[in-house]
């Protein structure tokens, strides 16, 4: 300290030299003292000096301050004192304060000299990866001053330092473990750090984003409260717009991560009529913008269509149009927020629909466009305002021809509302079509014309649209009430721009009648309406007039080459000898070239949104541009063209229509052949299932069937065996899948045992008689009794032998139930039948009919069994018939293909062939550039002076060439 007092005390003798002297004597100290502490105190006394005497201490300190940082890393007290001198000397913070007062020299000095140190400090590489080490320090003296250093290297040299940090190993990542620290001015301090970082770097955005910053930035903006919190919120919001505008694969990162369901709770704002602070307003509109990134029309058409669909899904759409009805909203929100819900529908059909169906908080409810309208509509309204209802509306009739048919359908006489008590779209935009307010008049043109955008049917159906222009008059159609206006010109007194009333009708007009030659009929059969446009363009007006006069002929031309020749009076021929008379060809083309040569036609063409400073700049619409850049050229072709080439034009264009109509023939038949194919398939795989469940039924009735002959064989031979008479019944019981040459036989046999039935029950009845009468002739008592014992005897002999003969009997017809019921068990089916058939065989005549009702019942299931085998080899032959018939099908389909390929492949070549010639011409011009490139490095190096233009374009070609080469290095390491 004693040092230092005796350095400054010397100050006031000599300044510059004193100054010099003492910084010099401070730059020996920290390069020659052996203590710590000396070396501590130059260089705090050092940094103490930078922020006034910044060029001395840069010149002769830095490479001192360098070294301190490689040798005394052990002093996290030196390193911060280093570090803030190193910072104080490179950074123009402190300068712009005083620039703001000082003249703008002063400024560019300070600038300037900021960039020299910076670019002295990153000569050395090392040096940067010297200081991306020194932030992993914990301790906040050598982080906090490392994370401005940084920070303010990468403001004065960016792409230089973004490069040195990109090949650094692990450089990126490094940076990254700021935004976990805990120390809330080292956290806020690395997302500045890292918004300078990504800047227009899509590589660092790449890795960053990989890194995990989605999360890490979210989670931040959570607990700072959304879009409550401070600038800490607008800085993460800014970090984020850096890392996803323009860089797809980190918008498909976004959106792949789920965090655009994140996003949600920053809209819930509420219905408040306060609260809304400045800092609220900046965060929200960022919020906005970053929405409208997700969603930017320059967005490839699939990111932007699944981004879309994600925020309709989650419900961020919903929220925004909660947004867009509330009340108590700021201005310029409520502007951001429709061009925010304007990208977000825009060619979605179903957040279109969902725009449709949402209506304002009104008693009674409206629909949301219809609220809007009434906006655009309104010339009290703010200029931006209407420009961004404008955008929303033509937004929501992006190719949703759906949306365009209901706009439409509300000026139709049917729909039209008598009462008047609800205002429809159609209605606000006709009156906003026919108000004195020019800008009212350009926007309801501008908006109609969007409602007949690639729509040929709509602009059909407009042309039934009448206007009851006063009372007592008969309706005018729409399109000649647009023409009426125009002829009137200036006559009327309009609020705002001479031109633009016209300007806004005539394109309406050019929209309207472009690609529908009935539109163009009924707007030649004004027979006025012609003379008007060749008056119009043969007319030598001011600059003001060449726009309309280019307009005017545009839509003449649009009358030409979308005419039909419908009307004998303006027939294509007679339309262009009446410009040739009137106006001549040249000077026709030349007045046609007035649109594009505008100023503000370039301007309109850029982007889609109709931002413009200034009501008088509102003049072109995006999609009118397009429609212009088609048709110049073929009008221009039209009108030098003879009658001859005309009907050889129509004659080719007669030939390509049916060459495109065959080409679509074709298509289709390839496409019902596609149809027919799969049906077929199907139809196929259908009927090989089938097949196959029949082949297996057939398969499992054969066996069935082998197994019933084995059955009968088996019987067959058992009855051969047996002798027994009675055997007959079995055979009965098992006679399923008897053949039939074998019944007749079975019959024989049933036959044989009814006559040995009869015949056992004859004998029966005549034992039984025999012993009756034997009862009834035995003597009395009293009569001999040695001839009755005698008889007696005889008869008892007679009545034994006849008991036994009964027994016999009745054994064999035991055994015969026995029998049948052991066959009966063996066949299932029959089991129930057998069983009555065993109970029933004492009985003769019962006997008998279940014996007939067997046989009956076996000739009628072999007759069954044989006609089902028949229908099943039938259906096999039916259905090998059929897939022959499919395969022959097939094969006709596949020969069609196959010429359907060939000329494809033929398609293909040629592609192939102009792709070649493409990138031979694209080897010439890189060729080209290398050579120029050369030249102008051989005029540098002999002293001859290049223009800066061309040294800034060559330099960033380098840096872009630098860039990929990095990029593609980063990849690889990643």
């Amino acid at each position: 300290m004693n040092f230092l007092r005796g350095v400054m005390g010397g100050q006031s003798a000599g300044p510059q030299h004193t100054e010099a002297e003492t910084i010099q004597k401070l730059c020996d100290r920290v390069a020659s003292s052996t203590l710590l502490d000396d070396r501590r105190n130059a260089v705090r006394a050092l940094k103490s000096l930078s922020k006034k005497y910044r060029l001395e201490v840069g010149i002769q300190a830095m490479e001192h301050l360098i070294h301190v940082l490689q040798t005394d890393r052990s002093d996290s007290e030196i390193i911060g004192y280093a570090l803030d001198t190193l910072y104080n000397i490179i950074s123009n913070d402190e300068e712009e304060e005083v620039d703001d007062v000082e003249e703008e020299n002063s400024t560019r000095q300070s600038e300037d000299l900021g960039s020299q140190f910076t670019e002295i400090f990153i000569k050395q590489q090392e040096n940067v990866t010297l200081l991306l080490s020194l932030l992993e320090e914990f301790d906040f003296h050598v982080r906090w001053p490392g994370v401005k250093l940084l920070t303010s290297l990468l403001k004065q040299l960016g792409p230089q330092v973004q490069q040195i940090i990109l090949v650094s190993p692990m450089g990126v990542s490094r940076l990254m473990d700021l935004l976990a620290d805990s120390r809330e001015v080292i956290r806020n301090d690395g997302v500045l750090l890292l918004q300078a970082l990504t800047r227009n770097n899509g590589a660092i955005q790449k890795i960053v984003a990989f890194e995990n910053a989605f999360e890490r930035l979210l989670d931040i903006i959570t607990e700072e409260g959304n879009s409550d919190g401070g600038i800490v919120v607008e800085d993460c919001l800014i970090l984020l717009q850096n890392l996803l505008k323009n860089n797809n694969s980190n918008q498909n990162f976004f959106k792949e991560g789920s965090y655009i369901q994140r996003m949600k709770p920053w809209f819930e704002v509420g219905d408040e009529n306060s609260g809304w602070s400045a800092q609220k307003v900046t965060n929200l509109h960022l919020m906005l913008q970053l929405v409208r990134v997700l969603v930017s029309p320059n967005n490839p058409p699939g990111a932007t269509s699944s981004c879309q669909k994600a925020m309709f899904q989650c419900g961020l759409l919903q929220q925004l149009c909660t947004i867009l009805m509330a009340t108590g909203v700021p201005a310029d929100i409520l502007t951001e927020t429709i061009n925010t819900v304007s990208e977000v529908i825009r060619g979605c059909q179903v957040n279109q629909d969902y725009f449709a169906s949402v209506n304002a908080p009104s008693n009674p409810p409206r629909p949301a466009i219809v609220v809007l309208l009434m906006s655009m509509v309104n010339e009290r309204q703010p200029f931006v305002l209407r420009c961004a209802v404008l955008y929303c509306f033509q937004c929501f009739l992006y190719k949703n021809q759906k949306g365009q048919g209901e706009i439409v359908s509300t000026l139709l006489p049917s729909t039209i509302d008598a009462t008047g008590i609800s205002v429809s779209a159609g209605q606000l935009l006709c009156g906003g079509l026919f108000s004195t307010d020019s800008l009212s008049n350009w926007c309801a043109a501008v908006a109609l014309a969007h409602a007949l955008q690639e729509n040929a049917t709509q602009k059909e159906q407009l042309l039934r649209v009448q206007l009851a222009t006063s009372i007592g008059n008969p309706p005018v159609s729409l399109l000649q009430q647009c023409t009426n206006i125009l002829s009137q010109g200036d006559k009327i007194d309009r609020r705002g721009s001479k031109i633009q009333t016209r300007v806004g009708l005539l394109m309406l007009l050019c929209t309207w009648l472009s690609n529908c030659p009935i539109a163009v009929t009924h707007f030649l059969h004004n027979s006025a309406n012609v003379p008007f446009l060749t008056g119009q363009i043969a007319e030598n007006l001011g600059e003001e007039e060449q726009l309309v006069q280019g307009l005017c002929a545009l839509l003449l031309g649009i009358s030409i080459y979308f005419n039909d020749n419908s009307l004998e009076s303006y027939t294509k021929e007679k339309l262009k000898q009446l410009i040739e008379k009137r106006i001549g060809k040249e000077n026709f083309i030349e007045k046609l070239g007035f649109i594009s040569k505008h100023e503000f036609y370039s301007r309109a063409s850029q982007k889609p949104q109709p931002n413009f400073p200034s009501p008088e700049y509102m003049i072109f619409d995006h999609e009118f541009t397009k429609l212009v850049k088609e048709l110049e050229g073929v009008i221009t072709k039209a009108i030098h063209k003879s009658s001859e080439e005309d009907k050889k034009e129509e004659e080719v264009k007669k030939t390509l229509e049916q060459h495109d109509s065959i080409v679509t023939h074709y298509k289709n038949m390839i496409r019902e052949q596609d149809l027919q194919l799969e049906e077929l398939k199907q139809q196929i795989s259908t009927l090989k299932c089938q097949n196959e469940q029949l082949q297996t039924a057939v398969t499992q009735q054969v066996s069935q069937i082998q197994q019933h002959k084995d059955q009968y064989n088996l019987l067959k031979v058992q009855l051969g065996k047996d002798n027994q008479p009675q055997g007959s019944y079995n055979d009965g019981s098992q006679m399923n899948g008897i053949q039939p040459e074998e019944i007749g036989r079975l019959r024989e046999e049933i036959e044989e045992l009814k006559s040995n039935q009869e015949l056992l029950q004859n004998q029966l009845a005549e034992k039984d008689s025999l012993i009756e009468n034997l009862k009834s002739s035995q003597p009395s008592p009293g009569t001999n009794e040695e001839s009755s014992a005698t008889d007696s005897a005889r008869d008892s002999e007679q009545i034994a032998d006849l008991k036994q003969e009964l027994a016999t009997l009745k054994s064999q017809l035991n055994s015969q139930s026995i029998e049948i019921t052991k066959l009966q068990m063996e066949k299932q089916e029959l089991l129930q039948k057998t069983e009555a058939f065993a109970k029933s065989v004492p009985e003769p005549e019962q006997s008998e009919t279940v014996t007939a009702a067997k046989a009956t019942d076996v000739e009628g299931r072999l007759s069954a069994l044989l006609q089902e085998t028949k229908e099943l080899k039938n259906e096999i032959k039916a259905l090998s018939e059929e897939r022959t018939a499919i395969k022959e099908q097939l094969d006709a389909s596949n020969s069609t293909i196959a010429i359907l390929q060939n000329e494809k492949n033929k398609l293909e070549v040629d592609i192939t062939d102009s792709k070649k010639e493409q990138d031979d011409l694209l080897v010439l011009l890189a060729d080209q550039d290398q050579k120029i490139f050369s030249l102008k490095n051989k005029l540098k190096e002999l002293g001859h002076p290049v223009e800066e233009e061309d040294e800034l374009e060559s330099g960033d070609q380098d840096d872009e060439d630098d860039e990929d080469e990095d990029d593609g290095k980063e990849q690889g390491h990643i």
